[in-house]
């Protein structure tokens, strides 16, 4: 490789190392901040999703699981902001996944089309598979908590 594309890639590289776990951090901040939110104001396209999953669970109405489940979103999201939440943010995040990915198991008319289970995800069904990219970057991100394992935490 050439010295000035080697320097430049260099650069790049140094560049992505330093920032990468920033970005991440904000990335899934802004992520739940902004979509929590969508859900109690009633502006979710995720929200005929949603409830649909969430009509059988008892001791709410499905519009308060709704409302419930945009602001645990939102604290998620404040949660990334701050390293000494991180963990809190994760934990949050692993309980609210679980629920993320149900509607593949109870609904599965809804996110896949019809005779292309697994394959033929719809729409919604992408909408939720995509979120094993959120899990990484938490993953990622949760890697960064122990000052003693190289990260920048405590």
């Amino acid at each position: 490789m050439p010295k000035a594309i080697n320097e430049l890639d260099r650069r790049i590289a140094r560049f992505m190392y330093r920032w990468g776990i920033p970005f991440l951090r904000i990335s899934l901040a802004v992520i739940f901040v902004w979509f929590g939110l969508l859900k109690p104001l009633g502006m979710s396209p995720a929200e005929p999703l949603l409830l649909a999953t969430v009509d059988w669970l008892p001791v709410l109405e499905p519009g308060q699981w709704l409302a419930l489940i945009g602001w645990w979103e939102v604290l998620i999201g404040v949660c990334f902001l701050f390293r000494p939440t991180t963990r809190l943010a994760i934990g949050l995040l692993m309980l609210q996944m679980g629920g993320t990915f149900l509607p593949l198991v109870v609904l599965p008319e809804v996110t896949f089309q019809a005779g292309g289970f697994p394959w033929q995800p719809t729409m919604e069904g992408q909408y939720i598979i995509k979120n094993l990219l959120i899990l990484s970057a938490a993953v990622v991100v949760g890697g960064t908590v122990r000052r003693d394992l190289g990260g920048e935490g405590e």
